[in-house]
């Protein structure tokens, strides 16, 4: 089966590594340019050479994997059988290239987003194709939920065949009705917003907070450093989506976590969010 992915960072890479792992897809991963995508191939080999160093696979796996994904150019994906938008969580980013996805490829193709909040709906409104929601979890390699989201036009066969590949996978998919956050990040992510609240009261520190949580609540971490870990950034989108989606004032972004994205502070990937990671 020919998979394309739009998108080499973190999810795009994580998304084409899991399909990589799995003997009977060929990968093809692309992003705004030729270079981005190539790096996002590298980082896929590094990773299974680390998994090697650790002894969690042998060697002939990882180079399995590797073998199985390329670098391409989003024209590359014309003769996809599926293919998965993971681009910035923002509709005005990932619209275009479902558009463009839309034309370029054949009717038998499945277009799906690994959008953790957006209307798939509103992707896929007036395409000839329809979209699906194939939502992974970061990181996609190791995370083993994929949310299938249908759409109000995907149609039941997609949101089955979508279902059965996640399984294929080694993944355990549910499926979902759209609503705005889906399943996990409706819940989730205010649970991360009201942990910034306490911060910002005062009431404890960033390393209390997420020691409470994870002793009393039994959470495997705490909210500021699962926020630090989902980026910040992506936290404060999927809050403006849910205010906007619903018009209830209980998802209100805390104005704290709009300081931090606009320092730049967006958790892991930039080594300082709530917690320190340089």
């Amino acid at each position: 089966m020919r998979v394309g992915v739009v998108g080499a960072g973190t999810m795009g890479a994580g998304i084409a590594e899991v399909f990589a792992r799995t003997e009977g897809f060929e990968v093809t991963l692309t992003d705004a340019d030729l270079d981005l995508a190539e790096a996002g191939v590298a980082r896929i080999a590094a990773s299974q050479d680390r998994l090697v160093a650790k002894g969690k696979i042998g060697a002939d796996a990882a180079e399995a994997t590797t073998a199985r994904v390329r670098a391409g150019e989003l024209d590359d994906l014309a003769g996809a059988d599926l293919v998965i938008e993971a681009v910035v969580e923002a509709m005005a980013a990932k619209r275009p290239i479902v558009e463009r996805l839309d034309e370029l490829c054949g009717p038998g193709t499945i277009l799906a987003t690994n959008t953790s909040s957006l209307s798939v709906t509103e992707l896929g409104a007036g395409l000839t194709h329809p979209v699906v929601g194939m939502h992974f979890f970061n990181p996609a390699p190791v995370m083993k939920l994929v949310e299938v989201v249908a759409g109000a036009a995907t149609p039941t066969q997609v949101v089955t065949r979508v279902t059965e590949l996640a399984t294929q996978l080694g993944k355990t998919p549910v499926q979902v009705n759209e609503a705005a956050g889906f399943v996990v990040n409706r819940i989730l992510v205010p649970l991360v917003n009201e942990g910034v609240e306490v911060l910002a009261a005062g009431t404890a520190s960033a390393e209390d907070i997420d020691t409470a949580m994870k002793l009393g609540a039994n959470h495997p971490m705490g909210p500021l450093e699962l926020g630090d870990l989902i980026g910040l950034d992506v936290v404060l989108a999927i809050m403006e989506v849910l205010q906007a989606e619903t018009g209830d004032p209980k998802y209100r972004p805390h104005p704290l976590l709009r300081t931090y994205v606009r320092a730049g502070w967006l958790g892991r990937k930039t080594g300082r969010g709530f917690h320190s990671y340089a």
